[in-house]
Order: structure tokens, then sequence, then C-alpha cells
């Protein structure tokens, strides 16, 4: 089992137990207001996308892993990888991505456990390069990726939203762990 300890966070595969704390973080619309549409997720929704992310772990050999907090065990959200869906451009390209809980923003969990799994990415799954893509005005995100070492490499277009977005990339020449 893939697993990578921080020294606040335990990033790990899914469990049974994680379904309901995911689906209050996806029922949150201040957490969903920069995700697809903006759309909350219901039980049905975080059981299935759970489900999806587990197959990318089975098919890719990458995915996104559950955030957990070492003090208490809490669910925190995910931050992981991914070939991009949403981005007909970017679906050759591997994504990270991250979705917190509302409680845990601020404390830097999400660059602890994003720094993290670029490194995974770039030396333990031999990656030469991984993008990230922002709605433009998320600037909580777009803080999280400077600290990264990400750059942007291109603006675009939602292809079904709209919306602007940039693409932030790094490759492993760039990386600095």
């Amino acid at each position: 089992m893939t697993e990578i300890h921080t020294p606040r966070l335990l990033l790990r595969r899914w469990h049974d137990d994680d379904l309901a704390p995911m689906a209050d973080i996806n029922a949150d619309p201040l957490v969903m207001r920069w995700v697809g549409d903006g759309s909350v997720l219901d039980l049905d929704q975080t059981a299935e996308a759970i489900e999806g992310w587990e197959e990318e772990w089975d098919d890719e050999g990458f995915g996104r892993f559950a955030v957990e907090l070492l003090a208490s065990g809490e669910l925190a959200g995910f931050v992981g990888l991914s070939v991009p869906a949403d981005l007909p451009e970017a679906q050759h390209e591997v994504e990270i991505s991250w979705r917190l809980g509302r409680q845990y923003w601020g404390q830097g969990y999400a660059s602890e456990a994003a720094q993290a799994v670029l490194e995974f990415a770039l030396q333990d799954r031999g990656l030469d390069r991984v993008i990230a893509i922002n709605r433009l005005g998320n600037e909580a995100s777009e803080n999280v990726l400077r600290k990264l070492g990400m750059d942007v490499e291109r603006e675009t277009t939602h292809p079904e939203h709209g919306y602007a977005l940039t693409v932030h990339s790094i490759d492993l020449t760039e990386y600095q762990g």
C-alpha cells in the first residue's frame, strides 16, 4: 500500500470510513466554489469520485491520496495526481490537485501534502513533468503553487464552463525538492 508520511500528515489510499467526511467536504459550497461549475457533491457522487480515484491508482500507478491528520486521525481531504479529464488539451499530462475541508485551510496542510506528492510524482513515479490547473482568482491555490515552485505556463479557458484557467508546470530539472 502506498503511503507518504509528512511531519503532520499521512497520505494514504482510501478507506470505507473516509466516505462520510469527504462527502461533508464536498457538500460545502465554499470548498466547491472553484471546482467545475461550483456545484456541491452528495454522498453518492462522492462515493463515485472516490471509486474513480481508486481506479486511477490501479490503472496509472498514481492517484489522489486521502489526507489524514496524524495528531487526530481526521480526514482533511485529498491531495494527489490525476490525468485531467476536464481539459482536453491537457489529457496527456499528469495534474496535481487538492481539496481540503474549510477547517483545515490556512494551516499549511495543502502545501505540506502537495510538496510530498510532487516529490512522489517526480522521484518515486518517475514522471518528468507535473502540471496544475487553477481557476483564475483562486489565490489560495495560487499560493500553494508558488510554494511548489510551479510557474504559469499558459492561460486557457475551461471548455465547458468558459472561465479563465492558468496551467502551471514544473519538470524534473526545475524541481528543488
